[in-house]
């Protein structure tokens, strides 16, 4: 049967409606959905609604906005050159000149480069590279992760076993699960890390004989909770890891890049993880792509192991456009306005500690109220819409992680958003 054609909104939405997933969203109760028709800037146009700050920035992905000039010419050229190859026994320059500059630029010794298609699938390899790692220093029993409650790291399997296991979303499939050692959530932004670290450090000894790796969202816990907690933690992390001979994995998809202030949220505690996870933000929002780095320590366990090769290959592997665009995108970054932006954006969001709620946490280009009672979405979010804010709700939350090139109008219209939602909902 062919399906013809829909040009007009309604008739898009109602297509939609019946037949597209969303994320989290039941197939035979959907929740609302807007389309969208334009973006340009800090802005999305919404059909019957107008222009309207991003406060989402693409789920935290499109830190330079829509339509750049510079990543739009990035993926036109390389268009024009191919569009994809298969990383199987082939290689291009877009691929290399990315690990050349991801090598440069994230924390020392983190000099081997996989190449992935997701955030999620970034976490699922680091996972192995620390299974795999462990099995070739002979030490095959190692087979769980410890981390932290609060955290949120993807949607696949592995992924899923090391998020929350109670208060995430993904405790319905907690049988089916791996089960992980999971230590208190580190403390909040300003409290004493003494007794935490304590009980976090006895938990790695009773534990260490069956752990391969530990992995953590560092300063910032994203979709657990939006939870900033102390740099001193990450220094525990690392004095742990290396007491026990687990292999430190930092998840960076959300905060690298500058979204919390440094340009990688590990310098905030001056440490280097063993594998560090990218992604989101990579290609300015452009395109999927990850990248999951690791030391040569790391990559020789895993060529002692038993396959002697890194078990994973994804077909879209380094693909050329969206290695091409992410290069582009530190190109941006390299210039260093984004230090001056994200700075401008968190002088900004203080003006959420006037927002009547339980609760307000404000890190680098993060805005977060908590409510103290879960959020009614709908009404939250046509009460941002009015304030012309784009926001999405989840939980108790009302937050905000948007595009550094945003303008001060544009923060004090999130913020006006923000209020609003939170008053509303």
């Amino acid at each position: 049967m062919t399906t013809p054609a829909l040009s007009d909104a309604a008739a898009l939405l109602a297509f939609d409606r019946e037949h597209l997933w969303h994320p989290y969203t039941s197939m035979l109760d959907p929740a609302p959905t807007r389309l969208v028709t334009g973006a340009s800037g800090s802005r999305i146009e919404i059909d019957g609604t107008g222009e309207v700050v991003d406060g989402m920035a693409s789920w935290w992905s499109a830190i330079h906005g829509y339509r750049h000039p510079a990543l739009d010419r990035a993926l036109r050229e390389q268009a024009e050159r191919f569009s994809h190859v298969m990383f199987g026994g082939l290689t291009h320059a877009p691929a290399v000149e990315l690990a050349r500059r991801l090598v440069e630029i994230t924390p020392d010794g983190l000099d081997r480069v996989f190449l992935a298609d997701s955030g999620s699938v970034s976490v699922e390899v680091a996972m192995k590279m620390a299974l795999q790692h462990q099995r070739g220093r002979k030490r095959p029993r190692r087979t769980r992760f410890l981390t932290v409650r609060g955290g949120y790291h993807g949607d696949t399997f592995d992924c899923m076993s090391v998020c929350d296991p109670d208060g995430g979303m993904h405790s319905m499939w907690s049988s089916l699960l791996p089960g992980q050692v999971f230590g208190e959530r580190p403390p909040a932004l300003g409290e004493d890390v003494t007794a935490w670290a304590e009980g976090f450090r006895a938990l790695a000894a009773e534990h260490a004989d069956r752990l391969a790796g530990l992995v953590v969202e560092p300063l910032l816990q994203g979709a657990g909770g939006m939870r900033p907690y102390p740099a001193e933690c990450l220094r525990v992390f690392r004095e742990v890891a290396d007491e026990h001979g687990l292999v430190l994995i930092f998840d960076e998809i959300a905060t690298g890049f500058g979204r919390t202030g440094t340009f990688f949220a590990a310098e905030a505690g001056g440490v280097s993880p063993d594998v560090l996870c990218l992604g989101k933000a990579l290609t300015g929002g452009y395109l999927t792509l990850a990248a999951t780095l690791c030391t040569g320590e790391v990559a020789r366990g895993i060529s002692g192991s038993d396959s002697g090769v890194l078990m994973h290959g994804p077909t879209f592997m380094g693909n050329p456009l969206a290695c091409a665009v992410a290069s582009a995108s530190l190109d941006l970054l390299a210039t260093g306005e984004w230090e001056r932006d994200v700075r401008r954006i968190n002088t900004g969001l203080q003006a959420l500690h006037d927002v009547d709620a339980a609760e307000v946490r404000v890190l680098g280009a993060v805005g977060v109220v908590r409510l103290d009672h879960p959020v009614d979405v709908a009404k939250a979010t046509e009460a941002a819409l009015a304030e012309g804010a784009w926001l999405r709700p989840f939980r108790d939350l009302i937050y905000t992680m948007p595009p550094y090139v945003c303008s001060d109008a544009d923060v004090a219209t999130l913020c006006a958003g923000i209020a609003a939602a939170a008053e509303a909902g």
